[in-house]
């Protein structure tokens, strides 16, 4: 691959990285703990992400199971998640806070499918605006460069947008048909 080229496959596969977590997120019926990810605890005054205040195992299926280190954590974990996204109330008992996922209706699992393709498109969306970028950039090399090998940059650079927009269309594929399995 051309050098000038790099920085343009670097950017799309961070667009096509930056999809994977946000579809790591995205919950289907089972028990995730990607689904904590983006969420923060208040420990000691700094937001601090579940994972690195307790141990967060899936004992089960459909339960994720959150023990913090310190006790003094749990209803700070609890209100995190509480306001959070997730939309599962969790379980404290004391010890350690539950959080159940119940399975997913049809119209929720249609919701989510739709909300799966939505991002895969706004992903594509960032690799096309990354390719547009590329041959504005190459335009601008008319007078160092010859049109020959401008074109064949831009021939290169299509190739590299083609196969990432392959890539995610995979990966929209892939997380619909696991949203839409019972």
């Amino acid at each position: 691959m051309d050098d000038r080229l790099k920085v343009y496959d670097e950017k799309m596969v961070k667009a096509k990285e930056f999809l994977e977590s946000e579809y790591a997120a995205v919950r289907a019926g089972r028990a995730n703990p990607h689904v904590l990810d983006k969420l923060r605890v208040n420990y000691y005054g700094t937001p601090t992400p579940i994972q690195q205040v307790g141990n967060v195992t899936v004992p089960e299926a459909r339960i994720i199971q959150i023990a913090p280190w310190e006790k003094s954590l749990l209803k700070e974990i609890e209100k995190a998640i509480q306001t959070s996204d997730i939309g599962i109330n969790p379980t404290n008992d004391g010890n350690v806070i539950r959080l159940v996922f119940p399975e997913l209706t049809e119209e929720r699992r249609k919701d989510l499918a739709k909300e799966v393709k939505k991002k895969g498109e706004d992903a594509k969306v960032a690799v096309r605006n990354i390719r547009r970028d590329g041959n504005d950039a190459l335009k601008k090399l008319k007078s160092e460069i010859s049109e020959d090998e401008q074109k064949d940059l831009e021939d290169a650079l299509q190739k590299l947008t083609d196969k990432y927009i392959k890539d995610i269309d995979g990966l929209i594929e892939a997380k619909s048909k696991e949203i839409m399995t019972v």
